[in-house]
């Protein structure tokens, strides 16, 4: 018997290549169907999902590791914003309001009350600033300097309370240091009305 498959517009074929042609067909049937099927529903993720947000996962990790070094700063009579204030001044030694304020990314107006404690505390102290006869510079006084020697045993404190390995926190400081250069180039550039990725941050 001689037949013709569909789509063989009346051309007539063995039967053994027909069989052959259409388990063919049935099988690339299947196959589709099954891809089909299976393909992921990307309309049914929710971008606005609390837990897929960058921006919630940034600001319970800053919450939450400030916490952590709060009882570990307490018996050196500081909080974790004047214990920034006072690496800056132990790393750089006297430094003028604009750059420590530049190093720590604050402005002038929130770096001012720190400074205000930190030098009732008899911490630091204000003088001229020697590259600048005209303006004022922060410099630790000897109690300051001294502080420094309790202030060495904070990381390693901080690192056996978190629990976590030194390489996993090397490569977090490593990724959240490219958060902070790629959120000052979004800051310093012009805003985009589309912005990729959106719906994870």
């Amino acid at each position: 018997m001689r037949t013709s498959p569909p789509g063989t517009s009346g051309h007539r074929f063995p039967e053994w290549l027909v069989v052959q042609l259409l388990a063919r067909d049935e099988i690339y049937a299947v196959a589709v169907t099954r891809s089909e099927t299976t393909q992921p529903d990307l309309g049914s993720e929710d971008m606005l999902a609390l837990e897929r947000q960058v921006c919630f996962a940034l600001s319970v990790a800053a919450r939450n590791v400030v916490a952590v070094y709060r009882p570990v700063l307490e018996p050196l009579g500081l909080t974790h914003p004047q214990y920034l204030v006072m690496l800056a001044l132990w790393q750089h030694g006297t430094l003028s309001v604009k750059d420590l304020s530049g190093l720590l990314q604050l402005d002038p107006g929130t770096l001012s009350p720190l400074l205000k404690r930190l030098e009732a505390a008899g911490l630091l102290r204000r003088e001229r600033d020697p590259k600048d006869q005209r303006n004022l510079a922060l410099a630790l006084t000897d109690e300051g300097r001294a502080l420094r020697a309790e202030a060495e045993k904070i990381p390693a404190g901080i690192v056996e309370r978190l629990g976590m390995p030194i390489d996993e926190l090397m490569s977090l400081h490593g990724a959240l240091t490219q958060v902070i250069a790629a959120s000052q180039r979004a800051l310093a550039g012009p805003a985009e009305a589309a912005i990729p990725g959106a719906g994870v941050a």
